[in-house]
């Protein structure tokens, strides 16, 4: 295992680049879905090459326990990433709810940038309902290849309609 990149604390330090992991669902025995575990590995995988230098974890309870963001903040914990980088926002149910609920954590770490972790069909929602809800944010996302095709023709239609009602501010 790498050591992670060395974090400025000084007092005059530029803002912390913070990757906010945006939830999916946890299955059964508090296993990840592959959604879930994709998105958290890519944040481990920014955090450990210096992209980013805190990592939030977003998402409450679904069908089974636990929260969404406790199993994205185990999965980078156990790929590398320190603990004192990892912060949970363990209420959200949506991807509107996930960016509401960091917020106070975003302002609490001072975050500069904020860069939505979540997959390619999901980013161009996510960016919108951040920019809406007055988060800048940019979005890196896994590779498009790493989804399966089935997944992608699962999600990109109900992307398509969410996306639809999002502009309208239907959702």
């Amino acid at each position: 295992m790498q050591d992670a990149p060395a974090r400025s604390t000084a007092p005059n330090a530029v803002a912390p680049r913070v990757a906010l992991v945006l939830g999916a669902a946890v299955w059964p025995g508090g296993a990840p879905s592959p959604t879930l575990a994709r998105r958290a590995r890519h944040a481990a995988a920014l955090y450990l090459a210096g992209r980013v230098d805190a990592i939030i974890g977003c998402g409450g309870a679904g069908l089974h326990p636990p929260a969404e963001a406790t199993v994205i903040a185990d999965l980078c914990r156990a790929a590398g990433v320190p603990e004192t980088a990892l912060h949970r926002e363990t209420r959200s149910t949506s991807t509107r709810q996930n960016l509401r609920n960091a917020r106070p954590i975003l302002q609490r770490l001072g975050a500069g940038t904020v860069v939505l972790v979540t997959d390619p069909y999901h980013a161009p929602r996510a960016r919108l309902i951040a920019r809406q809800e007055g988060i800048a944010a940019c979005t890196d996302c896994p590779a498009w290849h790493a989804i399966g095709p089935r997944q992608w023709l699962r999600h990109l239609p109900r992307e398509a309609v969410a996306l639809s009602a999002t502009l309208l501010r239907l959702r």
